[in-house]
């Protein structure tokens, strides 16, 4: 029971964890100085993450009456003292943080209106959370020193396919019979390739695999499982391409 209850703690939502360290490690790599800031800094961002996961599941159980909502509360609690306790000596070591999160709060709010209305499957509250987590790229970029002027290509690249596993991810669970989701997953992954080849042409390799990719296995079904492991593959190849081009 004690290990049933510890993973309740951690957030179910698999694809997120992609999407939270990707960009992050990214700007990371590509820094010309990372250091301890950098490990403090990805800390306080999951423990972020964690804290506004749990808020926004009490606030949807507790909209729907259900007295289960009260099994989040401890871990927002707990996440967020710890996020607290992480975040803030960063931020007064380094105050251009706090505009970074005020920049992120929009997005977030996004996110807890439609987990609070129930539509968390919404295509909008998917592409409202890829924004501010492509967006830590800059944030671990400047601070190891790159100038915005280097970070921003690669984490356009990052937005370009995190935003295309939005719509791929639907047509291949829960919208698996929709011709459009199809259409519309195929027609953006053909967008995203030839912006990320303006970026770099050689980006233009792995957007091409997942221009593939979003044509060829809808419909095959695939287990779940295989879709995740699909996703994490390509998530790495962008992490390991992405410090090699720029």
């Amino acid at each position: 029971m004690a290990r049933r209850r510890g993973s309740e703690w951690i957030p179910d939502q698999h694809g997120a964890w992609a999407m939270l360290a990707v960009p992050f490690l990214a700007g990371t790599l590509l820094s010309p100085r990372p250091g301890w800031a950098h490990a403090a800094l990805f800390a306080a961002w999951l423990l972020g993450y964690a804290a506004v996961f749990h808020a926004q599941q009490w606030l949807r159980l507790r909209g729907r009456g259900l007295r289960s909502a009260g099994r989040h509360a401890r871990p927002a609690l707990v996440f967020g003292a710890a996020f607290a306790a992480s975040g803030i000596p960063l931020a007064m070591l380094h105050p251009w943080l706090c505009g970074a999160a005020l920049l992120a709060a929009p997005f977030v709010a996004v996110n807890t209106y439609y987990a609070r209305t129930g539509r968390e499957r919404a295509l909008t509250n998917g592409l409202a959370a890829v924004v501010p987590a492509c967006g830590m790229l800059l944030v671990a970029a400047r601070l190891g020193g790159l100038s915005p002027a280097a970070a921003w290509p690669p984490a356009l690249a990052c937005l370009l396919y995190f935003a295309g596993t939005v719509p791929y991810v639907k047509t291949m669970i829960r919208e698996r019979n929709s011709r459009a989701y199809r259409a519309g997953s195929v027609a953006y992954h053909a967008a995203a390739l030839a912006g990320a080849a303006c970026l770099s042409p050689w980006l233009a390799v792995p957007f091409a695999a997942y221009l593939t990719r979003a044509a060829a296995l809808p419909g095959r079904g695939l287990r779940v499982p295989l879709v995740g492991a699909t996703e994490l593959a390509c998530s790495a190849a962008l992490l390991l391409t992405l410090p090699l081009l720029f």
